[in-house]
């Protein structure tokens, strides 16, 4: 508890203080007076342009990996619950794995490289696909795609794991119950007793999962760079980096940028459990 509240519970209180501010880290802040108090949040929605641009992308980026990701997680872990003891603890290390990879950045800019040598263009170019090279990091119509298919494929972590657990919790004689009582096939194993009986670890997981889907800066950074061509792979988690360091450093106004994308990824996740809690009553 003493350690979640000092590296968790004070800096939130102390961003949103700091939100109300001009702040440069070398000087003390400069709070704004009452009839000014919000300027860094007007500033934030009338003329921040890169910031409504890294807004359409998050939420943008959010829609397609939340869902597909959560459901990936929750068919994977239930294909690998299947196997054998050794099968299992392999399969879960290899689709685990790719959620701590964090040095292969360099193999997925070999896969969607611009030039005649990158192996998807390679591959599309002998099958006849393209006639040409494709920019895939470099054209603003193909940057963000390229970015929601590695944290797809980066996607199954802690909520992948989460549903292994739920999953080798479930008592075995409920399935037998089921067969008596005229379950017949194994979706309707997964509707009747499966997702009943983990609905916690279904709420933990869409929980990571959202909040995962709006935290995402450093594979873009990574991948397309920093800033990306016409901010067309920017996000909210860069856009904040980029206003809080070297050579911006307008950390009160980097607060405020934190403190409506923790707003957003709060309030997605409050949605998130009213609608899984009401689908288990």
């Amino acid at each position: 508890m003493l350690f979640f509240i000092i590296f968790m519970v004070v800096p939130v209180f102390m961003a949103v203080v700091y939100s109300f501010s001009s702040y440069n880290v070398m000087q003390p802040p400069r709070f704004f007076s009452l009839a000014h108090l919000f300027d860094n949040y007007l500033r934030l929605f009338l003329d921040d342009e890169v910031f409504q641009i890294s807004l359409r992308n998050t939420f943008l980026f959010a829609v397609v990996t939340g869902p597909f990701s959560y459901t990936a997680c929750l068919l994977i872990a239930w294909f690998v619950n299947d196997l054998r003891p050794k099968a299992r603890a392999a399969a879960t290390l290899c689709f685990y794995a790719p959620s701590l990879s964090f040095n292969v950045y360099f193999m997925w800019k070999y896969i969607f490289a611009s030039d005649a040598n990158g192996l998807l263009n390679t591959f599309l170019m002998r099958a006849g696909f393209i006639s040409e090279p494709v920019l895939w990091m470099h054209d603003t119509r193909t940057t963000l795609l390229v970015v929601i298919v590695v944290q797809l494929w980066m996607s199954l972590g802690t909520a992948f794991l989460a549903f292994i657990a739920g999953l080798q919790g479930i008592d075995r004689n409920l399935y037998e119950a089921g067969a008596i009582d005229g379950v017949r096939n194994r979706w309707q194993e997964l509707y009747h007793i499966t997702l009943p009986s983990m609905k916690e670890q279904l709420l933990f997981g869409a929980v990571m999962q959202i909040t995962g889907s709006f935290a995402v800066g450093a594979i873009s950074a990574e991948l397309i760079g920093r800033p990306s061509p016409l901010y067309s792979a920017h996000t909210i988690v860069m856009h904040m980096e980029d206003v809080a360091l070297n050579p911006r450093f307008e950390m009160g106004y980097a607060c405020a940028i934190a403190v409506v994308l923790f707003t957003i990824t709060l309030s997605v996740n409050q949605l998130i459990r009213y609608f899984l809690q009401r689908g288990n009553k």
